[in-house]
């Protein structure tokens, strides 16, 4: 297994302070026009409509949009908004990568909300 460069626990600390990541569940997902990768999810942290961010992706040349609706995963909710191909983003989605280098979306076992770290 391939890691990163050592931390300090100390530094670890000072990144989790800034970090506010949450799960949120994905209410719909679609692809972005004149993109190849580009995806826009809405995606729900809560119960009010407050909770609910709209999320760009640049996932979509390995997951087709359909599979993505309904699953819960991590989501890092503290990023100023930035815009891709004119869609504010609110939001950055964490994937993570399997042993044969594939993609791997999802956390079901954790709550609507559930905040991370």
């Amino acid at each position: 297994m391939t890691t990163k460069e050592q931390i300090e626990f100390s530094e670890f600390l000072e990144i989790e302070k800034k970090l506010d990541i949450r799960i949120g569940k994905v209410k719909a997902a679609e692809r972005v026009p004149k993109s190849d990768k580009l995806l826009k999810l809405t995606v729900i942290f809560g119960i009010y409509e407050e909770d609910e961010k709209t999320v760009v992706t640049n996932i979509g040349s390995s997951v087709e949009p359909e599979s993505l609706v309904d699953l819960t995963m991590p989501f890092i909710v503290n990023l100023k908004p930035s815009k891709m191909m004119g869609i504010t983003s609110e939001a950055m989605i964490v994937v993570g990568t399997g042993v044969a280098g594939q993609m791997q979306v999802g956390l079901d076992y954790f709550g609507v909300g559930t905040k991370l770290l």
